[in-house]
């Protein structure tokens, strides 16, 4: 279904008109979680990359290794998780030291911005320890990360977001998918009104990024667009089942056609 057909049958109006509401042209962050992942990003049309590790589980920080490979063979900008563990958003102070020295890593090696979240045991932004970390970033960008989507208050934590100067946040509106979250994402953007990006993650697709883009009014939506590469087979192993198996890698062709559907209803 195209963009046209799409804001018609949602909007009973043209998507000159809806765009005439909209007036920003949307684009495509990429989570990557290995070098082949990145510059599959890259090749697909991307407008920016997230580094990570271990995106099962939500997501840890690179290795420096990887960090500075993707570094040197991406032409787009690069954001890097920081993220010392699973699990919650309340970090220990040796905890804070750890994502103190990734992010000054990230520094050193001439990464555009590093992507952040800390809350206290109340559930609220962590104020204190988000102002080390900012002030440790320099004059790189920082995302505010889906530690909103676990806070007390998304809305409070969205101002506190603005307040420390973060130039956007990721979010699934509190949901295990942003579909599933789009009611109170269109509602953060609402909030946000312009003074900080609003972009939905999670589950996002090229099956439901125009419906996404209808009912939340977003500009910047995150996937990682990943296909399974089979595991080469290096001979039988009846009693091994949890190495050597098949891998998610991003997938240039899944970005293609994301970039695409964004730039239909852009244009």
């Amino acid at each position: 279904m195209s963009f046209d057909v799409y804001v018609m049958r949602v909007f009973g109006k043209s998507r000159g008109s809806w765009e005439a509401g909209m007036g920003v042209s949307a684009g495509l962050e990429v989570a990557a979680g290995s070098v082949a992942s990145a510059l599959a990003a890259q090749e697909g049309g991307a407008m920016r990359v997230e580094l990570c590790h271990g995106l099962e589980g939500g997501g840890l920080t690179p290795s420096y290794g990887m960090l500075a490979v993707v570094r040197e063979r991406l032409h787009i900008p690069l954001y890097v998780l920081i993220r010392p563990r699973g699990g919650d958003f309340v970090f220990s102070e040796e905890e804070m030291e750890v994502m103190c020295g990734d992010v000054e890593c990230c520094v050193r090696l001439g990464c555009d911005g590093v992507v952040l979240g800390a809350l206290d045991p109340a559930g609220e932004v962590d104020m204190g320890m988000m102002r080390v970390l900012i002030a440790a970033a320099g004059s790189l960008g920082v995302t505010f990360h889906r530690a909103i989507d676990v806070s007390a208050d998304p809305g409070r934590t969205l101002e506190d977001v603005i307040a420390l100067g973060c130039e956007r946040v990721l979010t699934s509106g509190g949901r295990s998918s942003a579909l599933e979250g789009a009611e109170t994402i269109a509602a953060l953007v609402a909030q946000a009104a312009g003074r900080v990006v609003v972009m939905p993650g999670a589950g996002v697709s090229a099956g439901n990024v125009l419906e996404l883009r209808v009912r939340t009014g977003a500009h910047e939506f995150h996937a990682s667009a990943r296909s399974v590469v089979a595991a080469r087979r290096l001979g039988a192993h009846p009693y091994i089942h949890d190495l050597g198996g098949d891998y998610d890698c991003t997938d240039a062709d899944k970005v293609r056609q994301l970039v695409r559907l964004l730039s239909q209803g852009a244009s």
